[in-house]
């Protein structure tokens, strides 16, 4: 049923208190307690190796990356890429969600977009949304991006019943050369 997880959130907070919601995302080591954003582009001859470099490209490609669903925790806090990073080691076990396309069709427009609508209350959890495909050349990241927002929004909405928060998101377009490339983009998790 819409609007039961929030309903239980936040009759948990008005039970315990804002302090008792936090001691709450604290103590549970699989919530993740921030998040960063980044995209990157690859490209090789082969698909795997076109991967890698946007992972490089990404930042990310040090660690185990374990692809999610799309809810954002409740009280995660958005750091900047390198801040996040710094809580991370290399071979580390990491959760993202991740958009990802590859293609060798030389001359195509490919994008990778994660669109965010997280509640003002951070009590409450939030969505993201993977967004990814083929473009039109002149069709801009912006747009790209706007929609990938516009589904996280929709999402939130009708899943949850959370009508006050606010969108945001990241997006890489790029076009097909030199064999495959590969975009993504990526919510990674730091617990």
């Amino acid at each position: 049923m819409p609007g039961e997880t929030t309903e239980r959130a936040k009759e948990t907070a008005e039970k315990t208190g804002k302090i008792g919601m936090e001691m709450f995302v604290a103590n549970n080591p699989l919530l993740p307690k921030k998040i960063f954003f980044t995209t990157g582009v690859g490209r090789h001859e082969d698909e795997l190796v076109s991967f890698e470099l946007a992972l490089r490209d990404a930042k990310i490609e040090k660690f185990n990356l374990v692809t999610v669903s799309s809810i954002y925790p409740p009280g995660c806090e958005k750091v900047e890429v390198e801040e996040g990073l710094g809580e991370l080691m290399p071979g580390q076990i990491v959760f993202c969600v991740m958009a990802k396309i590859s293609s060798n069709e030389e001359g195509k427009q490919i994008y990778a977009s994660i669109g965010a609508a997280i509640p003002e209350d951070s009590t409450l959890n939030g969505y993201l949304t993977e967004y990814y495909g083929y473009c039109d050349e002149n069709e801009s990241e912006e747009k790209i991006g706007k929609h990938s927002e516009e589904m996280a929004a929709y999402m939130l909405s009708t899943a949850f019943g959370i009508d006050d928060f606010k969108t945001f998101n990241v997006t890489k377009k790029a076009k097909v050369k030199d064999g495959y490339t590969t975009v993504v983009a990526a919510a990674v998790f730091v617990m």
